[in-house]
């Protein structure tokens, strides 16, 4: 009797350990400046202009045919930085005080608002919170939030407080690093494997930043493909090939370690692509790009692959990036009452297991885009979608522009003048939600001459050209 009340005791101490064991392992692969229209993979079943026509990512479609496509995904933020932490963090860009990457324009119209470019140690990581539930965690590639670097903020390994400089270090036999990454993470998982921890790993991946340094042989390819074309289009097909053997040698290393059946990948971009658009709707049919919150700057590709998720499937329910905290969490056996306070985004784990289908349960109704600067077309701007209707005020005059997604995803018809009930309740929430938040706003300019004229400045990086056309 004594050996086997020692056992059940045994048993009882043990079994967490156990259950922990059986957590899926987590793999996050974020690209930098890839367009909803940046792959050779469709990222909508019925628009022709959702999938790149010079790109070629075998590996991602690789991806996408053992998991699903979210064709309805958003990056929190038209730019990189804001999408970074809020990724860390759970929250909003809005509700950070971090809504811009490059520096403040001068001399418009209106002021932009000055914003907080550090983490702050108040805030407690997605790599802290799968920390301290008993995962090994690692971030390889572009960090670009400051605040001591990834090391400080829940990380066991890392490549240090890095941003854009980054990508420029690197090139032929290792463009922009991503094959040393790729490697990095083989050596993690293998050593986490061995101490039997589950291991969450973010690759934030340099590319497509320095195209030009990607792998002379894949250059050359492109070269003779696209001749005549632009060096810009070039090399980002180029770089956009070498990132995909990065992402095959990933998910090559997950399948030799047989670690497949219980590591959950994802895959998507830090914002949508391109310097704005001017309307012509240059990313897969969309309008705008980098800098800006019509679909284009917003929208980008999502992949997610593993254990429960239907193969070759499709969700065309909305998601964004600030979603996968709580997510992650979940998968983890995170209790939610332990989550930080203020998290804005809902889990879309049983979205992910119910064949794409249900609505993703968020403390904020709608999605919210908060861009109060100038970047792209129309100067300082916010949206908000809820369902398939989109608002977009613009701050400079004022206006209000309403689009029904289903029906026009390019954002052509603006409704706001037909569909005014619609337009005023949206415009309602918009405000209340930026008001609950604590938005920081952009104020009138006293010292603004409307007779001297503004270069826009170019977004930050060496690299300032837009990306290729698809």
């Amino acid at each position: 009797m004594r050996r086997l009340f020692n056992l059940f005791v045994f048993f009882l101490i043990c079994s967490p350990l156990l259950r922990a064991d059986e957590r899926p392992n987590i793999v996050l692969m974020l690209s930098d400046d890839q367009g909803w229209d940046g792959l050779s993979v469709a990222m909508h079943p019925d628009i022709g202009g959702s999938k790149g026509q010079v790109f070629h990512t075998p590996n991602l479609e690789r991806l996408a045919a053992r998991g699903m496509r979210f064709s309805n995904a958003y990056s929190p933020a038209p730019v990189c930085s804001p999408t970074r932490i809020s990724l860390q963090t759970g929250k909003s860009p809005a509700q950070l005080h971090w809504t811009k990457a490059a520096p403040a324009q001068t001399g418009q119209r209106l002021m932009e608002p000055k914003l907080i470019k550090s983490i702050p140690d108040s805030e407690t990581t997605i790599g802290q919170m799968l920390q301290r539930a008993g995962y090994a965690t690692a971030h390889y590639g572009k960090w670009h939030i400051g605040g001591g670097g990834p090391g400080k903020h829940g990380y066991d390994q890392h490549d240090g407080d890095t941003g854009n400089e980054q990508a420029y270090k690197f090139q032929d036999p290792n463009p922009v690093d991503i094959f040393g990454m790729a490697q990095r993470a083989e050596q993690f998982m293998t050593q986490s494997v061995q101490t039997g921890k589950p291991f969450y790993i973010q690759l934030s991946w340099n590319a497509l930043h320095a195209s030009e340094n990607a792998n002379r042989a894949t250059l050359a390819k492109y070269q003779a493909k696209l001749a005549g074309e632009s060096e810009k289009r070039i090399t980002t097909a180029a770089i956009t090939e070498d990132l995909d053997a990065g992402v095959g040698k990933v998910i090559d290393a997950i399948d030799r370690m047989g670690l497949s059946k219980n590591t959950i990948i994802i895959y998507m971009s830090d914002n949508g692509a391109g310097g704005g658009g001017g309307g012509k709707g240059r990313s897969g049919g969309l309008r705008g790009g980098k800098g800006g919150v019509w679909e284009g700057g917003i929208r980008v590709p999502f992949i997610i692959a593993g254990p429960g998720i239907e193969a070759n499937t499709w969700s065309h329910t909305p998601i964004v990036g600030y979603d996968l905290f709580p997510t992650f969490c979940q998968w983890a056996s995170i209790d939610p009452s332990k989550l930080p306070s203020g998290i804005e985004g809902g889990s879309i784990a049983q979205v992910c297991t119910n064949g794409g289908q249900g609505n993703v349960e968020r403390p904020n109704e709608g999605l919210v885009f908060h861009f109060p600067h100038y970047q792209s077309e129309g100067g300082p701007q916010s949206s908000i979608r809820v369902g398939d209707w989109k608002l977009i005020h613009f701050y400079e005059d004022g206006r209000d522009e309403l689009y029904n997604l289903k029906d026009d995803v390019s954002e052509r018809r603006n409704l706001a003048g037909q569909a005014t009930a619609q337009s005023q309740d949206l415009h309602q929430r918009l405000e209340r939600y930026l008001l609950r938040v604590n938005a920081q706003m952009p104020t009138k300019n006293p010292d603004y001459d409307p007779n001297i004229r503004v270069e826009p400045k170019k977004r930050g990086g060496r690299n300032n050209q837009g990306p290729a056309k698809p």
